[in-house]
């Protein structure tokens, strides 16, 4: 199956999952790539305060900045990992979504569409080989940069912004599995392999599963500020989750 194959099937998992491929869309038609986030402000600012507007709510309260830049942040995290995480479960590949491959455009609503003309991928047949792979692909070439973006707009904690980007890992590797149940094994084992690794390491700890997560749940070990909302509350891979039990 060729890389174009693979993230049309990957794309029905879900919005985050999905990045279209091919030259039916051009770059000037409000396309742009992911390199702009880490040279341009303009996106990540433009971004934040959508999202500050979103969480608001009609009646415009106020949200801190902290707390839209982490919710911002999440949901471009979510978009670069859950598409090469799903393709290197389900088919053993990993598509080359670079920087400067990955387009995005922006939209009034829901997450940012992602587009790759003309994608590559390289195969990773087993775990060991899809957690290698993504490692550099994830954080070193998006997630990294990306977290540096963010903190140059708004001074939310480092600590925060990768407790995000773990959960997206989680996140990505939960739905996987809730769809396509025959590959839990391996999507526990190489999510697991992935959130040892680098700056993913100590972000949380793997708990007994609770569905539908199969083989493990993830607790991170950070806060995501959204209980900051106006009507807001805690996110179930929260570490203040656990001190509420307890309480």
């Amino acid at each position: 199956m060729n890389a174009r194959a693979v993230l049309a099937d990957v794309s029905r998992l879900g919005p985050f999952f999905a990045v279209t491929t091919g030259s039916a869309e051009v770059p000037d038609a409000g396309w742009r790539p992911m390199l702009d986030l880490r040279t341009d402000p303009a996106p990540l600012r433009d971004r934040i305060a959508h999202v500050r507007g979103v969480l608001g709510g009609p009646d415009r309260q106020d949200v801190d900045d902290r707390v839209a830049a982490s919710i911002a942040f999440q949901g471009i995290a979510a978009l670069v990992v859950s598409a090469p995480f799903a393709a290197a479960v389900l088919h053993g590949v990993l598509p080359q979504l670079t920087p400067r491959a990955l387009y995005w455009r922006a939209t009034e609503s829901g997450p940012w569409p992602l587009w790759c003309p003309e994608p590559d991928a390289v195969p990773v047949p087993d775990v060991t080989a899809a957690a290698a792979a993504l490692v550099p692909a994830l954080l070193d070439e998006h997630l990294e940069p990306l977290v540096t973006a963010v903190r140059a707009q708004v001074p939310v904690a480092e600590r925060v912004l990768w407790g995000n980007a773990a959960s997206a890992v989680a996140s990505a590797k939960r739905l996987v599995v809730a769809q396509r149940p025959e590959a839990a094994e391996r999507a526990a084992a190489v999510a697991q392999r992935l959130l040892a690794a680098g700056r993913f390491a100590g972000t949380g700890e793997l708990l007994p599963p609770v569905d539908p997560d199969r083989l493990w749940s993830f607790r991170r070990r950070s806060c995501c500020l959204y209980y900051r909302v106006p009507g807001g509350g805690l996110c179930g891979d929260c570490v203040l989750q656990a001190r509420a039990e307890r309480a």
